[in-house]
């Protein structure tokens, strides 16, 4: 019995399969009314006429949809994370030529080093072009992390401008309600 199997796996019926599984009541009772050829008949071992029952029963799907784990990256962020893969790996390669190049005495041995210590300064200011991306798309888009957060300050202020609207508003709707035509008093 395979994984799949031993695991919980959905049936087309909406109940979920779970745990060993053997022959149930109604497989034993189709098995023993005839309408399932046993092994003998049909030339395949006993377990493998049952196996085919079952599947014709329900389908279970390839593979099952599961929720993401984490958001997906900003755009920003995920141009910058592959410019700085596409960069580390350039890095690595140039490395592993240079190695090879001084080991076998070839006069490209030393172009290859400055390149790629060049190429090694430019990986790095890759990785740091990512975080900094990151960065400053979360300071833009709201995403707070830290109490100094510039996204955090303007929703504070948005909200301290929204509330003066409203007591304006209410206080206004009140002497208007009264009668004062724009007065605050009687007198």
């Amino acid at each position: 019995m395979g994984t799949a199997e031993r695991r919980s796996a959905p049936r087309a019926d909406g109940a979920r399969l779970t745990g060993h599984r053997g022959l149930g009541a109604a497989e034993r009772g189709i098995r023993e009314a005839g309408a399932e050829p046993s092994g003998q008949e049909s030339g395949f071992p006993d377990h493998e006429a049952g196996r085919g029952a079952r599947e014709q029963r329900y389908h279970r799907p390839l593979w099952v949809e599961e929720p993401a784990r984490r958001r997906r990256l900003p755009d920003p962020v995920r141009t910058a994370a592959v410019r700085a893969v596409l960069l580390i790996a350039v890095t690595l390669i140039q490395a592993m030529v240079a190695f090879l190049c001084a080991m076998a005495g070839s006069w490209l041995a030393f172009p290859m080093v400055i390149s790629s210590v060049v190429s090694t300064i430019a990986a790095t200011w890759g990785a740091l072009d990512v975080w900094v991306t990151r960065q400053v798309w979360n300071q833009r888009h709201g995403v707070v992390s830290v109490p100094s957060s510039t996204a955090r300050a303007l929703r504070r202020e948005r909200r301290r401008t929204r509330r003066q609207e409203r007591a304006a508003e209410r206080a206004h709707g009140r002497i208007r309600r009264r009668g004062g035509a724009g007065q605050l008093s009687h007198s």
